[in-house]
């Protein structure tokens, strides 16, 4: 059975290994892909153009109207402030209807 001590020095002596070779690894790959881009005449520019993907707004047809302002409301989410107020001073929620 190895003691405490022993065993935190393997540790150590590993992660020192671990990182020697991920830094190795990591310079045979950067020296990879420069050799790659200068075979191909590749430029750091030609690795970053890349084209988002378009985002789909999809809008929803308006079904509540203010006629005296023309806002609208599609009926999803919170009601706004003036079909709130409107309707807290007795109006009919059918009254603004589209």
């Amino acid at each position: 059975m190895s003691n405490l001590k022993e065993l935190l020095a393997q540790r150590a002596a590993l992660d020192e290994q671990i990182n020697q070779t991920k830094d190795r690894e990591r310079s045979e790959a950067i020296a990879k892909v420069k050799t790659l881009m200068s075979e191909y005449g590749l430029s750091i520019a030609d690795l970053s153009t890349r084209t988002p993907k378009p985002v789909k707004v999809s809008k929803v047809a308006a079904k509540y109207r203010n006629q005296a302002t023309g806002e609208t409301w599609s009926g999803r989410g919170l009601q706004p402030k003036w079909l709130k107020a409107a309707v807290a001073g007795g109006a009919k929620l059918t009254d603004f209807a589209v």
